[in-house]
């Protein structure tokens, strides 16, 4: 869908950072400066919304409904409700947080997943732009994010990080996530060995067209990619730590202000 707008503004919530910037939809490049500020411990929901508050008003378009405002925030979101929490509080479980959001900033916003919002990005403005069939983007840090994107079209709300490992018990963030990588003090090659075993596993269980592999990693992508053996090529992400911010704000402009 076009965007029905020139600029959006996306708010990109983490565990430890909230990042925001206003998009030019054209180009999904940042048209402002990228402000970022640090998550209150404990993130929970007032605290976070006084952060994002900050950030909005930072942007200087706090009051302005005229622009879009997207937020990408860490955990399975239906219909306006966060479902998980991903290192934030647990009081996000079961809540109405796009009202809560909404309310609070005094306009509409559009309330998505990250690491959808992230695989948005990628085909819109980056490493899957133009490419058919189903694209599948990971983003491996604290965990493992996932997004399945067909023929440009979400399909949100997927925890793949959460695949079970039936033989060695545990799900496949805990044994592959770049955090499993710190924590066991593994070298780049022993890592792979862990990432062939998950991406070969994601592989034949969707046979993707592509694979988009994001997360602060994806910088030293040359470290590991070339490493793996799959069937389907596999590439690192072009928007990286900015693929939140560029995601929601796309998906804000599609619904316009």
């Amino acid at each position: 869908m076009a965007a029905k707008t020139s600029q959006a503004v996306g708010i990109d919530i983490g565990g430890t950072g909230i990042k925001g910037a206003i998009v030019d939809l054209a180009t999904g490049k940042l048209s402002s400066d990228r402000i970022k500020v640090a998550t209150p411990a404990g993130a929970r929901p007032d605290d976070v919304l006084g952060a994002v508050r900050d950030v909005v008003a930072t942007l200087g378009i706090e009051g302005d409904s005229s622009i879009p405002l997207g937020v990408a925030f860490p955990a399975i979101v239906k219909e306006g409700r966060t479902l998980s929490a991903a290192n934030v509080s647990d009081e996000w479980i079961g809540f109405e947080a796009e009202r809560f959001f909404e309310e609070g900033l005094g306009r509409g916003i559009h309330f998505a997943n990250d690491a959808d919002v992230a695989g948005v990005a990628e085909v819109r403005y980056g490493a899957a732009r133009g490419q058919r069939g189903l694209t599948v983007l990971t983003t491996l840090g604290t965990g493992i994010g996932t997004a399945l994107i067909h023929n440009g079209v979400l399909l949100p709300n997927t925890e793949l990080g959460h695949l079970q490992r039936a033989k060695h018990g545990g799900d496949a963030e805990s044994y592959a996530a770049y955090s499993a990588m710190e924590r066991h003090h593994l070298s780049w090659e022993r890592w792979t060995k862990r990432l062939q075993w998950y991406y070969s596993h994601l592989e034949f269980l969707f046979t993707p067209d592509l694979f988009v592999v994001g997360g602060g990693v994806s910088k030293h992508s040359q470290e590991f990619l070339p490493l793996l053996t799959l069937k389907t090529p596999i590439v690192p992400a072009v928007h990286r730590n900015n693929a939140g911010i560029i995601g929601a704000a796309a998906l804000a402009g599609d619904e316009g202000p």
